[in-house]
């Protein structure tokens, strides 16, 4: 982790940051929530999921704090962080609740701090003042995180391992004509700024089609060539790996040299204060994970989301923090993993999916716990859009979940049209995950090993309002149980 910290005024930033987090925090405590995850892992539904059972008295049962009556107050107040955008919540809980469509997903970093006034479980604490804390979730790309690794990384090496996975697999497919055009340009010409656009645009448009739907790849740096944002166009997102980089330095004035130099500026400018202004002050981490994506494509998509989680854990600097480190170095001292869409399984296959989350993570979740900080995985549905029923088929109690399915999925060559309800058979998980992540080569034998899964994407719930016209909160799995995790201890 110290090699991502990229010189001596990084280190001094980040513990000028720190210090003054928790000097502010002596007044008015305060926890860093970060929520992570890759694309289209509900980063967005949770938070808002989140806030909206806390401010509308949803059931939480598992979440001590508000099961014991403790929490007397919740507020959404501003955020610390004037140059941070704000988490568009009310935006998101209306496209949830009263549109009943899920919310554009993450694309940028944002903010919002919920404040929450309560009673210490402590007679001796209560004694001296009433308990506070402002929880400041953090809301950011998982992709981003996937660059961080780059701050190590030269441009040699950039390009050997970009390249090297590129010709592996699915992907041999997709860079075929972003390869094609990097060899044919050649690192030692000179520089044209023509040249550069068109490799940039060859090479994002790659990264784009291992993550489309069809192949749903995931590990897929540089972060902002898929999320761009304000950067789009600048000379920063204009650079391509290279193949085939002979020895010594880049020749001044050619090719390499002008992609070198500018994938140097990318980690200057944008990988570098990512890392020292919010994910360096980060108390706590969620780490969303859509595993049912991946099964749904196969061995190659879930040993690609397990290469990426183990990039984006690498990242954190898990462990106990002293009195002296929690001021000025701080760690990340629990990190949740949440397979989350547990919705759209059976209540009967959950620990089966958090077997196969905790195998996803296994090699990263051994550092961590060895690191003294707090790790636990479930699975969870921060919105639950479906409901569990029993069909009989074939004389035997089949179990099945409920829900309307979004507008265009298909099921057995049944189009919906986003109002009609099904019952569906989502099928088994198995019970070893290891089935999962084996290539069969067309194996008929090792074929009726794989189970018969049938993953849909449902539309949130309707939701039944109150005589006052308010609706309820939003439904969930678990969702209690992780911010007992995550926030418990600090409202104790």
């Amino acid at each position: 982790m110290a090699s991502l910290v990229t010189s001596f005024k990084d280190g001094a930033l980040i513990a000028l940051d720190n210090l003054a987090d928790r000097a502010a925090g002596l007044v008015s405590p305060s926890l860093r929530l970060g929520v992570t995850g890759l694309s289209r892992a509900g980063k967005t539904v949770f938070i808002s999921s989140l806030v909206h059972n806390l401010l509308n008295g949803g059931r939480l049962p598992l979440f001590e704090p508000v099961r014991s009556g403790r929490v007397s107050k919740v507020r959404l107040e501003p955020q610390p962080d004037d140059a941070v955008p704000r988490f568009q919540y009310e935006d998101h809980i209306a496209a949830l609740v009263r549109d009943r469509v899920w919310p554009d997903s993450t694309r940028a970093i944002s903010q919002l701090r919920i404040t929450l006034d309560y009673e210490s479980a402590s007679g001796w604490n209560r004694m001296f003042s009433a308990g506070r804390l402002s929880i400041d979730i953090v809301d950011y790309p998982g992709e981003w995180l996937l660059d961080l690794p780059l701050l190590a990384l030269d441009f040699r090496q950039f390009s050997e391992t970009t390249v090297k996975r590129a010709r592996i697999g699915a992907r041999a497919a997709l860079s075929r004509e972003w390869l094609a055009l990097a060899s044919a340009s050649g690192a030692e010409t000179a520089a044209d700024e023509g040249t550069a656009r068109r490799l940039a645009e060859s090479f994002t448009a790659y990264l784009k089609a291992c993550k489309e739907d069809d192949h749903s790849l995931s590990t897929l740096p540089p972060g902002r060539f898929l999320m761009p944002g304000d950067l789009e166009g600048s000379p920063a997102l204009t650079f391509s790996p290279l193949p085939n980089l002979p020895e010594g330095r880049s020749p001044k004035g050619s090719l390499w040299a002008m992609m070198e130099r500018r994938y140097e500026a990318y980690k200057t400018h944008v990988v570098s204060p990512f890392f020292r202004e919010h994910f360096a002050r980060l108390d706590r981490q969620i780490v969303l994970v859509d595993a049912l994506q991946a099964i749904n494509r196969g061995p190659e998509a879930l040993r690609d989301l397990e290469q990426a989680l183990a990039d984006v854990l690498a990242c954190f600097r898990p462990g106990t923090n002293s009195w002296l480190s929690a001021f000025l170095t701080r760690r990340i001292d629990r990190v949740l993993i949440a397979a989350t869409k547990a919705d759209h399984l059976h209540h009967e296959s959950h620990d089966r999916l958090e077997r196969i989350a905790t195998r996803l993570v296994g090699r990263a979740a051994s550092r961590i716990g060895m690191s003294g900080a707090g790790l636990e995985v479930m699975a969870l549905a921060s919105v639950r859009a479906t409901r569990e029923a029993t069909v009989n088929h074939d004389g035997h109690a089949l179990p099945v979940i409920v829900g309307t399915p979004i507008a265009g999925e298909r099921i057995n060559g049944d189009v919906f049209d986003g109002d009609r309800k099904t019952a569906i058979f989502p099928g088994d998980l198995p019970e070893d995950p290891e089935v999962l992540f084996q290539k069969f080569g067309g194996s008929p034998v090792a074929a009726r090993s794989m189970p018969e899964l049938n993953f849909v994407r449902f539309r949130p719930p309707h939701l039944e309002e109150t005589r006052g016209g308010l609706k309820l909160s939003v439904p969930h799995i678990r969702l209690d149980r992780a911010m007992q995790f995550l926030l418990g201890d600090r409202l104790a």
